[in-house]
This record gives C-alpha cells, sequence and structure tokens, in this order.
C-alpha cells in the first residue's frame, strides 16, 4: 500500500491476532496511525477517547459482537467499516448500511475499502 494518510488514525477491532498484525502493518507502511483492540471493553475505551479518523470492525470478538464500538463511533461521526467472512448478510437490520469488507481480502481491497471509507481520492 503507497503512503496516502500520514497522521490519520485508524482503529482496527479484531480478535484473530495474525489478522490484527498484519493489518497494523500495512496500514502502518501506508503512514496511517493504528490503534488496535481485541476486545470489546478496550474496543470501547478507545473508540471513546481517541481521536479517530475511521475503523475496520470485526464482527464477533470472541463471541461477543462489535455494534456497541459500531455505535459509539455512529455518535462521534466517526466512519467505520466491518469486516466479515459473511458479508452483510452477517449483519442486523440496523448495519447493513455501512460497508462491509468481506474475509478474506487482501491488500488492494483493503485499501480501496479504507479510501472510500475515509473519502481519500488516492484510493
Amino acid at each position: 500500500m503507497k503512503t496516502v494518510a500520514p497522521g490519520r488514525c485508524v482503529l482496527i477491532v479484531e480478535d484473530e491476532m495474525y489478522l490484527a498484525m498484519m493489518l497494523e502493518d500495512i496500514l502502518g507502511d501506508a503512514g496511517y496511525k493504528v490503534l488496535k483492540a481485541a476486545r470489546l471493553p478496550g474496543a470501547l475505551a478507545l473508540a471513546e477517547s481517541e481521536a479517530i479518523d475511521g475503523a475496520i470492525l470485526d464482527i464477533n470478538l470472541a463471541g461477543t459482537q462489535v455494534f456497541p464500538v459500531a455505535d459509539l463511533l455512529a455518535r462521534r461521526r466517526i466512519p467505520y467499516m466491518f469486516a466479515s467472512a459473511y458479508g452483510d448478510a452477517g449483519l442486523p437490520d440496523g448495519y447493513r448500511q455501512q460497508p462491509v469488507l468481506q474475509k478474506p481480502y487482501g491488500q488492494a481491497q483493503l485499501q480501496q475499502a479504507l479510501a472510500t471509507l475515509l473519502g481519500d481520492p488516492a484510493g
């Protein structure tokens, strides 16, 4: 991923450690500041207190759904997308308007989805 976002901050909420580390590396190489959480309490704390430009949310965090984080981000008007192997079929009705990054996804898909989410013309 080319450097496109110096100083922009992305929250990654992902409970699969390998995937979270890969995302952190890809986004870090592109110039993003990355915040990570693997469980709901940590994700809620970051979503509430940090200056975040956007977020990528795994729907299922070790059996707990991420929707309280999505609601908090929405209240703060921070754009977010879900990452899920189920696509938008795994979303309850109130969240189906949100973008979904279908797992597994590649670096190009990630770059395009994040650029669209953040309104970055470089994507």
